[in-house]
């Protein structure tokens, strides 16, 4: 036999163990995505049940806890997170899974965005100032981001870089949505500016959903913050739309991989208060 043939044969082998260790490999990585989902599965209908909590207190003794308040009639709650001081988070009082559910977008929606720029009332109390608008950012996170099962809103202090950021880019903000110039925590984003103080009827998942060819299959990857802005003396927002890539998504019912992340803009120790 040659030498050639020899390295032939030898090489049948090695070639069946790797293979063979290929194979245990990915059974093993498919195992343990399997075990991951079905943990965070038992954990994220969480924010689901402390509704209900919520709820079922305030109609029966009119408390609320564990949330700080239930609005019954607009149909949503104000829950203090457990993370950070001032982290505040909005939940409808119905269940709505999350930012791909159409009944967060639909043409007789509530405003959740405009619901949780109230709770930013809680931060000043929490802090025991009142902090200027442009301190504050709400978001909600895309199908990737997030854990919980249940479409809620953070709201707390914008990371101290980000807000200066968006501060030098501000005057070139219109009100359409365009590519933001510039990346937030390392992030690409497109931004739209909304006159006023108030956002009124104007509702960010309607915004959002417009502008896409499909929402029904694009907005689970999408993910929205809405800062307090102030230009040429005028109240305002900037309203950011983020996204995470095709594949994340694809894979987010077996393991969130944080992609489509908005709260990456916030700050839940508010170093800016100090600073403010």
């Amino acid at each position: 036999m040659s030498p050639y043939s020899s390295n032939i044969a030898a090489s049948g082998p090695r070639h069946k163990r790797r293979l063979i260790a290929l194979i245990v490999l990915s059974a093993a990585v498919i195992i343990l995505a399997i075990v991951y989902q079905k943990i965070m599965s038992s954990h994220a209908n969480a924010l689901w049940s402390i509704v209900r909590r919520c709820v079922i207190g305030s109609q029966a003794n009119r408390n609320p806890a564990p949330c700080a308040s239930v609005d019954s009639a607009e149909g949503f709650v104000i829950y203090k997170d457990l993370t950070g001081n001032t982290q505040y988070l909005i939940l409808p009082t119905s269940k709505i899974t999350g930012i791909e559910s159409p009944a967060a977008w639909a043409p007789d929606a509530p405003n959740y965005f405009a619901q949780a720029w109230t709770a930013t009332e809680l931060i000043d109390q929490k802090l025991h100032r009142t902090l200027p608008r442009t301190d504050f950012a709400l978001a909600i996170n895309s199908i990737s981001g997030r854990t919980q099962n249940q479409l809620h809103i953070h709201v707390d202090c914008i990371q101290p870089d980000d807000k200066s950021v968006l501060e030098h880019v501000s005057a070139g903000i219109g009100t359409s949505w365009q590519p933001l110039p510039v990346k937030l925590s390392g992030h690409q984003y497109r931004a739209m500016w909304l006159p006023g103080s108030m956002l009124g009827q104007r509702n960010p998942f309607q915004l959002l959903a417009s502008s896409l060819t499909n929402p029904a299959t694009e907005m689970g990857g999408h993910t929205l913050v809405l800062v307090g802005a102030e230009r040429n003396g005028q109240d305002g927002f900037i309203l950011l739309d983020g996204k995470a890539p095709d594949w994340a998504v694809t894979i987010a019912p077996l393991i969130k991989l944080g992609f489509g992340s908005g709260e990456e803009l916030e700050d839940h120790s508010c170093r800016i208060a100090n600073a403010s």
